[in-house]
């Protein structure tokens, strides 16, 4: 039997430690994000600019465009809204790397997330963002 790649029913990509570091910070910045969004509403308008900016330029796909397009529709439900945003998935690590909520976090509560995360102190520093 031939055991060539080509023929393999499913890809599997070999993710290094620094890529896995990566998503993980990243998925971090989208929780704070998710949660900053909630409090702060008026930032939508942002988001939703910025999205049909990327979709324009090329810079995301449209089926990118729509998942973000379906999670902001979840905005009156929170719960689902976040799971929206840092769902761990091959898929939305992916859409994630080119988000439409850069910006939406000051440089100050970026640093601050990043380190209570690797302090192992991410929720007491969510709640007061």
């Amino acid at each position: 039997m031939n055991h060539h790649k080509a023929t393999k029913p499913y890809r599997v990509k070999k993710t290094g430690i620094k890529d896995e570091n990566i998503d993980r910070q990243i998925l971090v910045l989208h929780k704070a994000i998710a949660e900053k969004l909630i409090r702060q509403p008026e930032l939508l308008a942002q988001v939703q600019h910025k999205l049909a900016e990327r979709l324009e330029q090329g810079q995301i796909s449209y089926g990118g465009y729509i998942h973000w397009q379906s999670v902001l529709e979840l905005y009156h439900q929170p719960e689902q809204f976040v799971l929206g945003i840092t769902e761990d998935s091959p898929y939305l690590r992916k859409l994630r790397r080119v988000t439409p909520f850069s910006g939406l976090l000051t440089e100050q509560e970026r640093q601050q997330v990043l380190q209570a995360d690797a302090c192992g102190e991410l929720s007491q520093v969510l709640t007061g963002l």
